[in-house]
């Protein structure tokens, strides 16, 4: 679908940040790591494991949602790269122009953040970011007030979104239709899981009407995003688009395991206890980072994120199953 969108969509953005000193275009590129994949999912893991009920009224219920929500917003990024199918900007083909008083390995670490393949509409990092800080500011309805969480959520999305133009991988409508699609994932997602803030149950947002926020499902998302990703999976095919096939092989994967996973969960087990925690991170990190290094190979990696997701959402069911049989 080339054409709907253009390969040259700027509006002189590039003139702008290429003004700006060299120091605010690097702590622009670290704050672009605010929505790193890799880190919006270890932050939601740990939050759905560690949350009580001091964050939120039903913190494992909440915490399942927005993973789902933030799986839902990647399978959207994925079908929408693989449907329009348009260029990043010419600056992050390279070659990268390093500040020369960076020491060495931050030269490299900086390289690494200004260059990017793939396609650029929309923004991955500000859907993503939209969706998992605004998940986070409407679920985790104990902290703060709601309008100081939504400001907070999206300060943070705004800024990744503004980072990724300074450091010229995105255009600027790749970043606003990043978060447009970011903030309505979120409502479509709570929506289809119950959340009677965006159903309009409530009129404030305080919270699922009954105590233990039973009303929180998380599997209908779940199964949205892998709806959504095999649709990603189909176009970037057809397309012939080979790295957007892997990406929803993997959104299908996440979807398929966050769905299962959920299965074994009651919703309102305790936080998960550090010594099941700590080793269950890093093996599911371990296996996440494989399914990616070993994305030649389909399959694997859709084994591999398939068991990673389940093993994060079932987490918070294990130690009381493994209670319960020890006293048995």
């Amino acid at each position: 679908m080339t054409g709907i969108v253009s390969a040259d969509r700027g509006v002189g953005e590039t003139g702008v940040v290429d003004a700006l000193p060299e120091f605010v275009v690097v702590v622009f590129a670290a704050v672009t790591h605010l929505a790193d994949p890799w880190f919006l999912f270890a932050g939601l893991a740990v939050a759905y494991w560690f949350a009580s009920d001091r964050f939120a009224t039903a913190p494992r219920r909440s915490g399942a949602v927005a993973i789902a929500a933030v799986t839902c917003a990647y399978a959207a990024v994925a079908l929408g790269k693989a449907w329009f199918a348009v260029p990043r900007p010419p600056g992050a083909m390279g070659p990268a122009d390093v500040p020369t008083w960076l020491p060495g390995l931050l030269s490299a670490w900086y390289e690494a953040q200004v260059l990017s393949d793939g396609f650029g509409f929309p923004s991955g990092h500000a859907t993503g970011a939209a969706a998992a800080y605004g998940a986070l500011a409407l679920l985790y309805d104990r902290v703060w007030t709601a309008r100081r969480r939504l400001l907070a959520g999206g300060g943070v999305a705004v800024a990744v979104a503004a980072s990724r133009v300074v450091i010229e991988v995105h255009y600027l409508v790749d970043v606003v239709a990043g978060l447009l699609v970011g903030g309505g994932v979120v409502c479509v997602a709570l929506w289809i899981s119950g959340d009677p803030r965006v159903r309009g149950f409530e009129s404030a947002p305080a919270g699922p009407p009954d105590p233990d926020g039973a009303g929180l499902d998380p599997t209908p998302a779940f199964l949205l995003a892998a709806v959504v990703s095999v649709a990603a999976a189909g176009v970037a095919a057809a397309g012939g688009h080979t790295g957007e096939v892997v990406e929803a092989g993997i959104g299908i994967a996440t979807g398929v395991g966050g769905a299962v996973g959920w299965r074994v969960v009651d919703g309102d087990e305790p936080a998960v206890p550090v010594r099941v925690a700590v080793p269950a991170l890093a093996v599911t990190g371990a296996l996440w980072v494989g399914a990616y290094a070993l994305a030649d190979s389909l399959v694997v990696t859709l084994v591999a994120t398939t068991v990673a997701v389940v093993a994060v959402v079932a987490l918070p069911a294990l130690p009381d199953r493994s209670l319960s049989e020890g006293l048995g």
